[in-house]
């Protein structure tokens, strides 16, 4: 299969460059509407706030460094929520 047909069907399964669904960019409620099983991550790092208005605009990034969290550790966490069936 040649790189570019491998890329294509990495966009086309949602997930980036890394091989990840879920992105810092990606706000809050995104990633608790479109990936449920994430919501138990969020509320585990204390992020109970996952319908309240902060989370529409809130990236995860922005989460991870108003509560002080590891974005990386979070991310992977966020992710791995995703991959279990």
């Amino acid at each position: 299969m040649g790189k570019e047909l491998k890329i294509t069907l990495r966009r086309a399964q949602g997930n980036t460059e890394q091989g990840r669904s879920i992105t810092k960019e990606m706000t809050i409620s995104e990633v608790a509407q479109k990936y449920p099983k994430t919501i138990f991550v969020f509320i585990d790092y204390g992020l109970h706030c996952i319908g309240c208005s902060l989370a529409q605009d809130e990236t995860i990034e922005q989460a991870a460094k108003a509560h002080q969290l590891d974005l990386t550790k979070f991310l992977k966490d966020l992710n791995k929520a995703v991959d279990k069936k």
